[in-house]
């Protein structure tokens, strides 16, 4: 079961990158939320469902000439997943280039992704996975 939750947390990252609305639904339940980083720093947004995930990729295609999470290692925690890499992002007005560390914490249902929490430090995800690191 632990390559499973990571295999469906590796296709819902690959349908981000390659913006696939209909890839990214499949692997995640109906009421779905995702706490993006960005949105938690500037208005605590938080995206709901199908709507959600279209509204959020929108606004970051808007803004963003490039935004790629680059997970380099993956942690199977049981109903949940940490993912740990790269946030890499080039802004669209300015052109400038960012390159961060970033963390996801993918949190499963019923072969699903329920809920995804993402943040700018490795230590702020594995806290929020449940780990002391």
């Amino acid at each position: 079961m632990a390559q499973e939750n990571v295999e469906l947390v590796k296709s819902l990252m690959a349908a981000v990158d390659s913006r696939d609305i209909d890839a990214f639904a499949a692997v995640t339940t109906s009421d779905f939320e995702w706490f993006p980083v960005f949105a938690a720093r500037v208005g605590g947004d938080v995206y709901r469902g199908r709507e959600g995930i279209e509204a959020f990729l929108g606004e970051v295609d808007e803004t963003w000439e490039e935004f790629r999470p680059v997970p380099e290692q993956y942690r199977d925690l049981g109903d949940r997943v940490l993912a740990l890499g790269r946030l890499r992002t080039r802004g669209r007005a300015s052109g400038a280039p960012g390159d961060s560390p970033w963390g996801g914490v993918y949190d499963l249902r019923d072969g699903k992704v329920s809920r995804i929490r993402t943040f700018l430090d490795h230590g702020g995800a594995s806290q929020a996975a449940g780990l002391d690191e």
